[in-house]
């Protein structure tokens, strides 16, 4: 992975105030398929109610790293499948 492409990740989980209004937008749109908001919801509670984790919660700081990759990774694959007007609005996907 390209360094700017990781620091891009990374201010992208830093602008997550940005991404829960995005969300409700994102699932409340109309140009957004049915089919897509159905795989992001998928993603989301499939995530909170699988019992693994690649790297145990109990190792604090170490264990969380994942539950945000994870977050994250969910996130930028719902402003991928979003309208570019409605990612560009909240400022999360700058070309």
């Amino acid at each position: 992975m390209s360094m700017i492409r990781f620091w891009s990740r990374i201010r992208f989980l830093f602008n997550f105030r940005n991404s829960i209004p995005f969300v409700k937008e994102f699932f409340l749109s109309k140009e957004v398929s049915l089919l897509k908001k159905i795989l992001s919801l998928g993603l989301m509670f499939g995530y909170i109610l699988l019992p693994t984790d690649l790297i145990p919660d109990y190792l604090i700081i170490i264990g969380l790293t994942d539950d945000i990759a994870v977050v994250g990774f969910i996130l930028q694959l719902m402003v991928k499948m979003a309208p570019l007007h409605l990612a560009e609005k909240f400022e999360l996907y700058k070309k």
